[in-house]
């Protein structure tokens, strides 16, 4: 290597070894400096390590290639090309071992002199060293020599030859090559392949070139200019990496006629590629004159059927040190770490850090992995966060069926645990509607309406005659105002609101006894207020100041209210418009709002979000016309459908199918528009048309799909041809009868298999009966059969068919979360 940049090498079995190879061979020790100061005389490296030297090889001038023997005894021992073709074995220190002792020291010369390129010792049998050398018309310009040839029978004695005058020692030269290979062209390159013993690659001038030495005769080459750098993924055996100029080519050897990828062409020409043995599919790339390097994460992505796809590809740079990079090293076991040297000799010890992937799943759990470690966020042990998220109290819910109970809808709150008055309080309303829309449907059965839930609108909307207003005094006062007279909807709709018993009553004292009894001072007096019942306000007011509970300041607005007046310039109307914003409890604001407000103008009323629902309806049955109260209906609203598929997709992101399912189905009888389109069929391969459309256009009444063999019927009819065309269906590739015939009819079948119906109404055929088949070898069957078949096999049913069908399916081993306990 003289008159070149240095290289830089790692010893293959020391890691805290390398050795710098330039005009001389240079051996450092690296140390951790973490928790020790800097040795004198050395060189620091980074922040924690430090590098001492430990020798000096001095001894063989005109060095081109530097290769480290690969067995762990001896453990110096290095093989260096040089300018003449020779390659020569030496050892950095004292190596003490007397059986490897003749092995320093010999030469193997080749017949004619010229340069050798590269160096490669056999993986599997160390004492094979593979040299490449440049073109000679009349020699080989690749050859395999073993280092203990004394002891193989079949090779040549070794010739002891004297050294030029002047030199008093004997050396051994060996001019005899266990193998010799490629005739008449130059190697550049040289790699042994890891999965044979007598496998080599060879980069040769203009190809690349497979040799097995079992056959020297013959060799496998493709023509291509990347013959440089050739060198063998550790991970992967078959996937090799070489280059030319700025351009690295891929090749996989199973199909060795084109590289299967060409990495991204850089402006100046490469120095060094290199596969990270720590991590699989990471290459690192050198250009000359630069201070990066650039890294490509080759990702394993599965490859579409039938496509010639190149594999992802992650590209990155890092830069170790600040001056140009003559050469670097992949550290053989600690995980993606170099050291890199300059061309005056400055080394610098780097770790490629990894990116971080971060993935949240579904359940809340939050996981994320740096190179090889994969590390969990671990809640604290008195962090009751999670309980407390919604997200997990949604999960707790849909696990538990809430929402699905449709038969006792007040028991939907008990499968929500039971400790929220509210949602309590929203169950028995749905309930109650539910139970009126039932009693209108007894009442008139000829004119059934759609909706399973009647809401006020419907139950407002059902009177006959249109409600008149009048005018009713205020209890308390010598006063006035205009309400609506309550007609026998608007009482039910008082009656779901909770603001009166059911009954012929209409009086709201029971409800403002039981919210005085709950501490609900500012509600009560809201209601009796909005009751024309000012006197019971104000007396509701001051027992929740007196009562040691309540806010002390309930005897201020109790005073307030005292002085209501109707004139519209009052000072009192006046102050309270301004000052009610001011006020911090939404009942509060909303009773002054009522006061000052223009008779049927009850804005500051009815848009106040904080006040309950529920009242501001009953509010509104009491205050407003028919032609006031006519909201649009929920179900087109955008955000109402945007809540519906978010959840939706929330279901299936836990892996609740058959809650998501369940809530489908339960969702398209209360609106038909949303059940979906189907959206896969079975087509004939003959004439193109649906089967099971087919079926259900057939003429013939009474019958409908249950001819088919799809509805699941007692009387398992079948049929085994195209409703359209007649030509005969596929075949199951187990059962061997055609597809349309029930399982249950078939050999091996039993009503166990079959599915538990979620709904009261036939579906269209139970799964086992489906159509299902691989989209990669086209063979399938009946849905029960394949799936009993893939418990215990990977390989398609089909004989001499070694299609891997059931890996093929990412999701086809996953279950719903519900089966799996909590």
């Amino acid at each position: 290597m003289s008159g070149t940049k240095p290289d830089i090498l790692w010893a293959p079995h020391q890691v805290d070894r390398f050795v710098v190879c330039d005009s001389e061979l240079s051996l450092y020790h690296v140390e951790s400096t973490v928790n020790s100061e800097l040795k004198a005389g050395s060189l620091r490296l980074s922040e924690d390590s430090a590098a001492t030297l430990l020798s000096i090889n001095s001894e063989t001038p005109y060095m081109k290639c530097v290769a480290w023997y690969l067995n762990y005894d001896p453990e110096c021992l290095l093989a260096v090309g040089q300018a003449n073709g020779r390659v020569v074995l030496t050892s950095l220190g004292q190596d003490h071992n007397s059986k490897f002792k003749d092995l320093i020291g010999k030469e193997f010369v080749p017949k004619h002199a010229r340069q050798c390129n590269t160096l490669a010792w056999n993986p599997l049998d160390s004492n094979w060293l593979a040299a490449g050398l440049d073109k000679h018309r009349a020699d080989f310009s690749v050859l395999i020599w073993d280092i203990c040839s004394k002891y193989t029978p079949d090779i040549v004695p070794l010739e002891k030859v004297r050294l030029s005058s002047g030199e008093t020692e004997t050396t051994l030269l060996v001019t005899k090559p266990l193998y010799e290979l490629g005739q008449n062209d130059a190697c550049l390159s040289l790699c042994w392949l890891p999965r044979d013993q007598k496998l080599l690659l060879a980069g040769m001038h203009r190809n690349l070139a497979i040799f097995d030495l079992r056959n020297t005769s013959q060799k496998m080459f493709v023509n291509t200019k990347a013959v440089q750098g050739v060198t063998v993924d550790p991970y992967f055996h078959d996937r090799v990496a070489s280059f030319y100029e700025g351009q690295v080519a891929i090749w996989d050897l199973r199909k060795f006629e084109k590289p299967v990828l060409t990495l991204t062409e850089q402006p100046k020409p490469l120095t060094k590629v290199a596969w990270c043995p720590t991590r699989t599919g990471l290459l690192a790339t050198l250009t000359r004159d630069s201070n990066i390097i650039r890294l490509y994460d080759m990702q394993h992505t599965p490859t579409p059927i039938g496509d010639e796809t190149e594999p992802t590809i992650i590209e990155r740079s890092v830069q170790p040190c600040d001056n140009y990079i003559a050469s670097f090293a992949w550290h053989p076991t600690s995980q993606n770490r170099m050291i890199v040297v300059t061309p005056n000799r400055t080394m610098s010890d780097f770790t490629v850090f990894e990116r971080i992937s971060l993935a949240w799943s579904p359940i809340t759990s939050l996981m994320w992995a740096c190179g090889r470690h994969l590390y969990e966020c671990a809640e604290e042990e008195n962090d009751n966060s999670l309980e407390k998220d919604i997200a997990t109290k949604m999960r707790l819910r849909a696990l538990s069926r809430y929402g699905l109970d449709t038969e006792q809808v007040w028991r939907n709150h008990i499968l929500a645990g039971n400790e929220d008055p509210q949602l309590k309080s929203l169950w028995y309303t749905l309930h109650f509607m539910k139970q009126y829309t039932e009693d209108m449907d007894q009442k008139s059965p000829g004119n059934k309406g759609s909706l399973v839930y009647a809401g006020i609108k419907s139950i407002v909307k059902s009177s006959l005659g249109v409600v008149e207003s009048s005018r009713h005094n205020w209890s308390g006062l010598d006063k006035q105002t205009d309400t609506q007279n309550l007609n026998e909807e608007r009482i039910l709709a008082l009656q779901l609101c909770g603001w009166i018993k059911k009954g012929t009553d209409v009086d709201v004292g029971p409800f403002l006894n039981s919210l005085v009894q709950e501490g609900e001072w500012e509600r009560a007096a809201a209601v009796a207020l909005f009751n024309l019942d000012i006197r019971r306000a104000i007396q509701i007011l001051n027992e929740g100041a007196s009562s040691g509970k309540g806010d002390l300041n309930l005897n201020v607005v109790a005073m307030a209210l005292s002085g209501y007046t109707d004139e519209k310039n009052s000072l009192w109307r006046e102050m309270c418009s301004t000052l009610r914003l001011q006020l911090n409890n939404p009942y509060l604001c909303v009773m002054f709002a009522f006061l000052t407000s223009e008779a049927g103008s009850y804005d500051g009323v009815l848009y106040e979000n904080k006040v309950a629902v529920r009242d501001r309806v009953a509010f509104a049955c009491k205050f407003l016309s028919d032609t006031q109260g006519s909201p649009l209906d929920v179900l087109k609203d955008e955000r109402v459908q945007y809540w519906i598929e978010n959840y939706r997709n929330l279901l299936d992101a836990w892996r609740f199918w058959h809650k998501r399912a369940e809530f489908d189905i339960h969702r398209s009888k209360l609106d038909p528009s949303s059940k979906p389109l189907a959206q896969v069929f079975v087509s004939c391969n003959f004439c193109g048309k649906s089967i099971s459309y087919s079926c259900s256009t057939v003429p013939h009444q009474g019958r409908g799909f249950s001819q088919y063999g799809v509805s699941g019927s007692p009387t398992k009819s079948k049929v085994t041809s195209c409703p359209g065309c007649r030509k005969p269906l596929p075949r199951c590739a187990l059962c061997l009868i055609n597809m349309g015939t029930p399982v249950s009819s078939c050999p091996g079948g039993s009503k166990s298999d079959e599915k538990v119906d979620l709904s009261k109404d036939k579906k269209l055929a139970q799964f086992n009966n489906w159509f299902t088949w691989c989209h990669n070898c086209r063979h399938g069957g009946h849905a029960g059969h394949m799936l009993s078949w893939f418990r215990d096999h990977a390989e398609c049913p089909v004989s001499a068919c070694t299609c891997k069908c059931m890996q093929l399916d990412t999701t086809g081993n996953l279950v719903p979360a519900e089966t799996v306990q909590p």
